[in-house]
């Protein structure tokens, strides 16, 4: 197993990395040392920092900082329960660091388009718990060991504790929803989280399933990652009463959603267990047809398809570094990163009728890092 999660050498670690053309090769571009418990900001400064062309990480910082400060303050205290296991899970799973992607979505998309209110702050928590209730139940499904450079929540407190947790957490999320005080807001995060239970179910579906399509695998990204993304940039809109932007919101959630789905599949294939925060090649020991194994499986050999198509089966890793070197050869970290960049690409196209602004840039820098991380 040590020789399965080893740092892989420079040379086979590049094929999906795609800066702006005409850029400087930014910070995440490179091996990253571990990043656990460095904080839910320290992943984004790698990436925006180092980036021309995009708004610095300074830039995002002060235009998000006392947004997300207040996001924080409230996710603390909707944490609180007389139920001590309650608080110790939650605040273990959810105040463990993070990169925020998705409630700093809700905050930027509301400034960009003029609101001037406090409840975008309360939509951002929401998201976060949403989010954070998938993670748990995820990790009970998957058996995952390791989250965020942690032993996963399951394997400290249980499957049963971390089950009820993110019961918990979404049940939180919905209380908090009624502060709203809009049904709009409460329709179109409720049908977020139906579509994110029935993407679970898919994916639970076409696991250990090698003959899972591409449009199968878009079909789970869109339900299970990129809808939520989608929901929260959707609500900025309806928070500022610009029905008009409604539509130019959902596509750059949606398309953010699926870049960094995309890059979080190469991933599994593609860095450290350091950098990922969790074990490299999970998506193939759970049996998962993710993109960079189905596009080796088209172009590859009858050989080398056979050994991919056994291990979707097994759900192992005992061939990870052959896999590894197919995947390499066939182009498929290189194929996953250009779809990962159109989609990204139409995140950032989908702003161009947002009056400019700072917070409109930071989006577009947001677009930029879900491609060019390293985590």
């Amino acid at each position: 197993m040590e020789s399965v999660r080893r740092l892989k050498p420079q040379k086979e670690r590049e094929f999906y990395r795609f800066p702006i053309p005409g850029s400087t090769p930014c910070a995440s571009l490179f091996p990253v040392a571990n990043i656990a418990g460095l904080g839910h900001y320290r992943i984004l400064m790698q990436v925006l920092q180092k980036s021309p062309g995009i708004l610095s990480i300074d830039g995002v910082f002060s235009l998000a900082r006392d947004d997300m400060q207040a996001v924080d303050e409230l996710i603390s205290t909707s944490l609180a329960s007389d139920v001590a296991l309650v608080s110790q899970v939650s605040e273990y799973i959810v105040l463990s660091g993070g990169k925020r992607l998705r409630p700093l979505v809700v905050l930027l998309a509301s400034r960009a388009l003029g609101y001037e209110g406090d409840h975008h702050r309360r939509t951002a928590a929401i998201v976060e718990f949403i989010h954070t209730a998938t993670l748990l139940h995820d990790d009970v499904v998957d058996s995952s060991e390791r989250r965020r450079g942690m032993d996963s929540a399951n394997m400290v407190f249980g499957n049963q504790a971390s089950v009820l947790v993110g019961d918990f957490l979404y049940s939180r999320a919905f209380q908090m929803m009624v502060d709203i005080d809009s049904m709009r807001v409460m329709q179109i995060l409720a049908d977020a989280t139906n579509t994110i239970a029935a993407g679970e179910v898919m994916q639970l579906m076409n696991a250990h399933d090698p003959d899972t399509t591409e449009a199968n695998y878009r079909q789970v990204i869109y339900r299970k990652t990129a809808r939520l993304f989608e929901a929260g940039a959707q609500i900025a809109a309806v928070l500022a009463n610009r029905p008009a932007d409604e539509a130019a919101l959902i596509a750059y959630g949606q398309n953010l959603g699926v870049a960094f789905q995309l890059v979080d599949d190469a991933l599994d294939f593609n860095a450290s267990a350091d950098e990922l925060g969790k074990n490299l090649g999970d998506d193939l020991a759970e049996g998962k047809a993710t993109l960079p194994l189905i596009y080796a499986m088209q172009k590859g050999s009858d050989t080398e398809r056979a050994m991919i198509r056994q291990a979707i089966l097994d759900g192992g890793l005992d061939h990870m570094d052959d896999i590894q070197a197919v995947i390499a050869s066939t182009g498929a970290l290189r194929y996953t990163a250009m779809r990962a960049q159109e989609a990204a690409d139409q995140a950032t196209s989908a702003l161009s009728g947002i009056p400019d602004s700072e917070y409109k840039q930071a989006l577009i820098a947001i677009a930029d890092f879900a491609v060019q991380r390293r985590a």
